[in-house]
């Protein structure tokens, strides 16, 4: 009997990109997803929506999510679903929470009435240590949080939050810290699509060759999603329940700042000459200066190790844009 894997989130960047994985990991899995009615967007996932088996739910309802999960029944759960944009976090704290926490207790809840013993991944991110100095690199899972933004803290609720639910009441939870994974289908609201959505606008005629960006020298240790959801997979089934584990690439040729990507991406297009200048609507109220991170742990766990390399990321990324650009879906 194939095993009901429930990826919430589905329609989004790492969930589409997650399904892929189980979809190629053959007919032993079945997919589930949840959609909120005719409200979700179904761009990333059009070539793969017949394969998954769907079920509307809105998260942020307890009612919903006990009918969805008395649905699915799930033997394997990634909670894929959630606020992740930073930027709008700090005029909408109380969506980011509801989303984020509340619908979050909504599924250990219902879990726990349900007495499921499915491994249950929650994708936590690296945003969560905020103003990290210098002296404390690399981050490991013992680093103080500072998190200097709303979207943050309610990353830091939703994980704990799983924490106390698998110590009080044995819900199977995963517990992962992401850091920053890049790739195709990723919006252009976040920097590197922002980059290549301009780049390929430029390349197309749609924009004069000078782009908008924001704060630029934050530094980050960058990931592929392919890479990333691979991770997740292998962490539901290697990862003990309960204990942290962060993810994400480490060797020092993954490091950049956002410049770097940037100045790459520019040098990556088909037109030359393409400047750029900040613009203060693209800079947040605080910034995030380094996000680093030690893997060990996870690494030596699993046996993961991330495979594609920091420029497949920013070609991937600039060849989706063109591709969507080219066929007229420019938002």
């Amino acid at each position: 009997m194939a095993e009901r894997i429930l990826i919430t989130g589905i329609t989004g960047f790492v969930g589409s990109h997650l399904a892929d994985l189980v979809f190629e990991k053959g007919k032993d899995y079945e997919v589930w997803g949840t959609k909120r009615w005719h409200l979700s967007r179904m761009d990333h996932v059009m070539h793969i929506a017949d394969r998954i088996n769907w079920v509307d739910c809105d998260l942020t309802d307890p009612i919903s999510v006990r009918n969805m999960l008395d649905i699915v029944k799930p033997d394997r759960i990634f909670h894929c679903a959630a606020e992740s944009f930073v930027s709008p976090s700090w005029l909408n704290p109380h969506r980011y929470m509801t989303v984020n926490y509340t619908g979050t207790v909504n599924l250990l809840d219902g879990l726990k009435q349900a007495k499921s013993k499915a491994p249950f991944h929650i994708p936590g991110s690296g945003e969560e240590y905020g103003e990290i100095h210098e002296s404390e690199l690399p981050i490991t899972e013992e680093t103080v949080l500072r998190p200097v933004n709303p979207y943050a803290v309610t990353k830091i609720a939703q994980d704990l939050i799983a924490f106390v639910y698998h110590r009080s009441y044995g819900v199977n939870v995963i517990r992962t810290r992401a850091f920053n994974h890049e790739g195709p289908r990723r919006e252009y609201v976040f920097g590197i699509p922002w980059y290549a959505y301009q780049v390929a606008r430029i390349e197309a005629g749609k924009q004069d060759p000078l782009m908008k960006v924001g704060h630029l020298d934050d530094r980050r240790n960058f990931t592929h999603v392919r890479d990333m959801v691979e991770a997740y997979w292998i962490a539901s089934h290697k990862c003990d329940p309960g204990e942290l584990y962060l993810v994400g690439s480490e060797k020092p040729e993954t490091i950049h700042t956002f410049k770097n990507a940037l100045e790459s991406l520019i040098g990556m297009s088909r037109v030359k000459g393409i400047k750029y200048e900040q613009d203060s609507q693209y800079v947040r109220p605080t910034q995030v200066p380094r996000l680093i991170a030690k893997t060990e742990k996870f690494r030596n766990k699993t046996g993961w190790e991330p495979k594609i390399p920091f420029e497949r990321i920013l070609t991937d990324t600039l060849d989706y844009w063109r591709g969507r650009i080219a066929a007229g879906k420019d938002r």
